[in-house]
């Protein structure tokens, strides 16, 4: 290496370090600020839930959280995937104060729910209609569920907050996997979709660094497939989908790489079922799914006290049975054989190949 090449690369390494620090400060900050405004976990006046899991660990959980960004880094400098959309964006003081307003607000909303047990807000007759019963609720306790543009625009720094600073980073440790999926072939003659794409962030990390990636985003909320039209405006070839992951109507066999990002804890056991069944029918032979969502109990002994605290305090009504599924036989059920895995602080990515 040149020493003009070592100078740009310890820039590089510089830009990221500093970058990544400021939007922890940030995210954390809110966290922290967060948590006083909605006050604690278990509802005032009732008795602390029964705990199956002891021994949680803050010190793994620290060094965790600090091998993620680098193994992200090194992702990075390996040429696995580009330095990130948002380190590469200058920030917006007017957005982000705008975002911080909009936490802080629904965040007293999400108390005040979490105190009445208001999970089902968006309940109504005229949606039961369209959309599945599991489906219909304030998941986190947030407004209007996933059913409203407002929803789409603070999801992501809700995130972001949750995890202070590490969401991306999580979801982009899925990058390398889907490289591995793609190999020597050309991106522009695969077939992508992203399963409940929500506001099209993970899509969008993936097109950026595939762009030729002939992609589908299937969602069945209008407005977050609203958000995610916006998000990934600049790459033409993407079509949008509005339906269920268990039933998208799509043709069979007709996609090489298929990701899900967040989606399978939020679904009922019966809904995995189908959702897995699904997504092996749209997979043409030899093509991979990649599941990326929450690490599972066992996976880091430590942190099985997290995993169980967090559908309580967040209502999550099918996380607890999704951390007790066997992955490898769910999916093998869909004859789908189970590759790659790879955690990353809470957030664990797994590939699943269709037999050629």
């Amino acid at each position: 290496m040149s020493i003009a090449e070592a100078a740009a690369k310890g820039v590089q390494r510089a830009w990221y370090g500093g970058s990544q620090l400021a939007r922890i400060a940030w995210y954390t900050g809110h966290y922290v600020a967060g948590r006083r405004a909605m006050g604690s976990l278990t509802v005032p006046g009732a008795a602390p839930p029964a705990e199956k899991f002891t021994g949680f660990d803050r010190g793994r959980l620290r060094a965790a959280f600090r091998d993620l960004f680098r193994n992200d880094w090194r992702n990075i400098e390996a040429g696995l995937y580009k330095m990130p959309l948002e380190l590469r964006r200058p920030p917006s003081l007017g957005k982000l104060a705008r975002q911080s307003r909009d936490y802080f607000q629904d965040a007293a909303a999400i108390a005040r729910r979490r105190n009445d047990n208001g999970h089902s807000e968006v309940m109504s007759e005229a949606l039961s209609e369209k959309y599945p019963r599991y489906f219909l609720q304030n998941f986190h306790f947030q407004s209007d569920g996933w059913l409203s543009a407002a929803s789409a625009d603070r999801y992501g720094m809700q995130v972001e907050t949750l995890f202070t600073g590490a969401g991306a980073a999580m979801r982009r440790q899925a990058l390398p996997l889907i490289g591995r999926a793609i190999g020597a072939r050309d991106s522009a003659a695969l077939h992508y979709l992203d399963i409940a794409c929500g506001d099209g962030s993970f899509a969008e990390s993936v097109l950026d660094n595939w762009p030729g990636l002939r992609a589908t985003a299937l969602d069945l909320s209008p407005a977050y497939l609203g958000k995610a039209r916006l998000n990934l405006s600049a790459y033409r070839q993407v079509r949008f989908i509005e339906a269920r992951a268990e039933a998208t109507g799509l043709p069979d066999a007709s996609f090489d790489i298929i990701t899900a990002v967040y989606l399978f804890h939020e679904l009922p056991p019966k809904i995995r079922l189908e959702a897995a069944a699904e997504i092996a029918r749209l997979l043409k032979p030899g093509g991979e799914f990649i599941l990326v969502d929450t690490i599972q109990y066992g996976d880091e002994p430590g942190f099985d006290p997290l995993l169980e605290a967090f559908p309580r305090g967040f209502h999550e009504p099918y996380y607890d049975s999704y951390c007790r599924l066997d992955l490898s036989a769910h999916f093998a059920a869909a004859s789908l054989k189970k590759g790659e895995e790879r955690i990353a602080f809470l957030t664990k990515a797994t590939a699943f190949r269709k037999p050629d």
